[in-house]
């Protein structure tokens, strides 16, 4: 499946089957069954959105990330964070086009391999001169794999980070593992040398989950979209002076 005018043909999905796990307990599990059934059309969705916003003009803000960017969870394709923050900017009077480039289940060397080529590849913004805001939030599929994937991902954190445009908006991850920490420390230094802006996930994310997830009880719902999109809202804002 290609979209038109997006480069590389890119469609918002990693092309990976869904994993072991998530099937075994989505046949079991209406809940989850439900919020897995979100995957493919959000992905549609958000590939048909994105050919629209390359044709319209305005500064660009570019989303790279898994399917808490997707919006997976949320009760449209549309209402997940990103949306939110979008919003809550042009409630402000600064209207961003937003080209996502998430995709469900990806880990950090999807958006190394996959996303930020595309990202390169973008034409021109149209009718402005300002750079694309970028975003990043990765790293939680790398830490629920475990092995490899897991005990690599402060690695490939670091190369991800040295690889993104200046001043991208990266979110740190607020699981309380090692390799999290590890992975975290990587975006923190890049933070500190103004190579990137952190948000601390785990000091200005979600107190509480409680009435926040959706059905699978591992994504948000519209309300821990919010508190997440509350959390990345003023960087937002702050890297459009960049």
């Amino acid at each position: 499946m290609t979209t038109p005018g997006v480069p590389l043909g890119y469609d918002n999905r990693t092309g990976r089957p869904r994993g072991l796990l998530t099937r075994a307990l989505g046949a079991v599990l209406p809940g989850v069954r439900g919020v897995n059934g979100q995957a493919r059309p959000y992905a549609a969705a958000w590939a048909a959105h994105n050919a629209r916003a390359l044709r319209t003009p305005g500064r660009r803000w570019v989303v790279l990330g898994d399917s808490m960017s997707q919006g997976v969870g949320a009760s449209a394709w549309d209402a997940g964070w990103v949306d939110q923050v979008a919003a809550d900017l042009a409630a402000e009077g600064l209207p961003l086009v937003v080209v996502n480039l998430s995709a469900t289940g990806a880990r950090t060397a999807d958006v190394l391999d996959q996303q930020l080529p595309v990202l390169r590849a973008l034409p021109p913004a149209q009718g402005t001169d300002d750079p694309d805001v970028v975003t990043v939030m990765v790293g939680s599929n790398d830490l629920f794999a475990g092995g490899r994937l897991r005990r690599g991902l402060p690695d490939t954190t670091a190369r991800l980070v040295a690889a993104l445009p200046r001043g991208a908006v990266v979110a740190t991850l607020p699981q309380p593992r090692t390799a999290a920490r590890r992975s975290n420390l990587h975006v923190l230094e890049a933070a500190a040398r103004g190579d990137v802006v952190a948000v601390d996930m785990a000091a200005e994310g979600p107190t509480s989950w409680r009435g926040r997830l959706a059905p699978d009880f591992f994504h948000p719902n519209d309300a821990g979209y919010a508190q997440i999109a509350k959390a990345l809202l003023p960087h937002v804002r702050r890297a459009l002076d960049t």
